[in-house]
């Protein structure tokens, strides 16, 4: 599986959330489900969140780190993505390095997993106060 990249994009492996979020994964999709199909989305493996601006994308990184995640090696000069990773879909690329994550076609998907599968904002909407997760195969 794999998720589509839009603007700047914050991603988190699932396994972390697991570990590291006050709650593990339940409490990560509870305390985002009205963002769910807009700006957040995931896959079986990854965790999306997104902004249109750095500023946005400062503040998103400063939560997490306040929630317990590494978010990088280095204080004054970050030199390497550690429990969490910035993508900018416009040039494809991590911010910093990311050894966890593979990013193309302005995709993403953790390191050694099948991509056969793109998940995006069109694959969740919400009724009655519950997400459902349409999965389309994409050729």
């Amino acid at each position: 599986m794999g998720i589509r990249l839009e603007y700047l994009n914050f991603i988190v492996p699932i396994k972390k959330i697991e570990k590291i979020y006050p709650g593990g994964w339940t409490q990560c999709l509870r305390d985002h489900f009205e963002l769910i199909g807009g700006r957040v989305w995931y896959d079986d493996h990854l965790f999306r969140d997104g902004a249109m601006d750095p500023m946005a994308m400062d503040f998103l990184l400063d939560h997490w780190k306040k929630l317990g995640f590494r978010t990088h090696k280095g204080r004054s000069n970050p030199v390497q993505w550690l429990d969490v990773c910035i993508v900018d879909a416009f040039s494809d690329e991590a911010s910093l390095p990311c050894n966890w994550i593979e990013i193309g076609n302005s995709c993403a998907k953790l390191q050694n997993t099948e991509d056969i599968i793109i998940v995006g904002p069109e694959n969740f909407r919400v009724d009655d106060g519950i997400v459902w997760k349409k999965v389309f195969e994409y050729a």
